[in-house]
């Protein structure tokens, strides 16, 4: 382990574990406070340039973000021959994967809640050239200290600086349609991907769905959006207006997520207005 790493802090308990790395939770040896440790096993990286640009990238394009209350805000990088760890806040509740699983759907004044401070980080992300790209509910964490949702994992991200894009990222489910065609995007792609979350939020199930990622992925490239009566007969229709401007294969028509922010569904809360405010 990185000798600077055991200087400055404790390692305590393992809280999660990817693909290449685990995530600890940690005590500044200064101040007694908590922290968050991901730790990166290079080790276990292939020589494939794409991974080794994810670990390069990550702290990079978290301290371009750095102050925003609803982006993981970075502390500490240690970086040795064998691991890279990255100090950053402690998101100590459940992420919105696990808050989903366990209660299936939320009230559309709390998926508002959640929504306005998800889509406020992406936007702010894309005001200063950043596509997040993989945008999922394991990737919203929460602080309960403050009471704050929490955007993550930038691994996946991509400054674009007014360009487009390209490479398949992202994760089954939430991908947006043109990242799977190969053909060029720009940032909207986190605004499709965010849009599933909201849907997913509201219905308990996901837009497009499959057996297997194959599958997923072809019913994504049809983007064909429904509202199942028995699912969404208590859905607003304002809250359906904002997924059909989100959720939507014509990427010039697809909200940003400055728009997305001004939508009378956000505005209120997710409190239900007459349709007539949308126009």
């Amino acid at each position: 382990m990185c000798e600077g790493l055991n200087r400055d802090y404790q390692l305590c308990e393992e809280l999660g574990r990817g693909r290449f790395g685990v995530v600890y939770r940690c005590l500044s040896n200064a101040s007694g406070s908590p922290f968050a440790c991901k730790s990166i096993d290079k080790r276990l990286l292939s020589d494939d340039p794409t991974d080794r640009d994810c670990l390069d990238k990550e702290p990079k394009t978290l301290t371009l973000l750095s102050g925003h209350p609803n982006v993981l805000q970075i502390h500490k990088v240690y970086d040795d021959e064998d691991y890279l760890h990255i100090i950053t806040d402690l998101c100590d509740s459940a992420d919105l994967y696990t808050r989903l699983a366990a209660g299936g759907k939320f009230s559309e004044p709390d998926a508002a809640s959640i929504f306005q401070q998800l889509v406020s980080a992406v936007a702010y992300c894309h005001r200063v050239g950043v596509a997040h790209r993989d945008i999922k509910p394991d990737n919203v964490l929460f602080d309960s200290r403050y009471n704050k949702v929490i955007l993550a994992d930038f691994g996946s991200a991509e400054w674009f600086g007014g360009e487009t894009m390209s490479g398949v990222v992202g994760t089954p489910y939430y991908v947006a349609p043109e990242v799977l065609s190969g053909r060029e995007y720009n940032e909207k792609v986190d605004v499709w991907s965010a849009g599933v979350i909201l849907y997913l939020m509201l219905a308990g199930v996901p837009p497009f769905y499959g057996d297997t990622a194959v599958e997923i992925f072809e019913a994504v490239m049809r983007g064909n959006l429904r509202f199942p009566t028995r699912i969404f007969r208590s859905v607003s229709p304002e809250a359906k207006d904002l997924l059909r401007k989100m959720i939507c294969k014509d990427v010039s028509r697809r909200l940003s997520a400055e728009q997305v922010l001004r939508h009378p569904w956000i505005i209120n809360g997710g409190v239900t207005q007459s349709m007539a405010d949308l126009t």
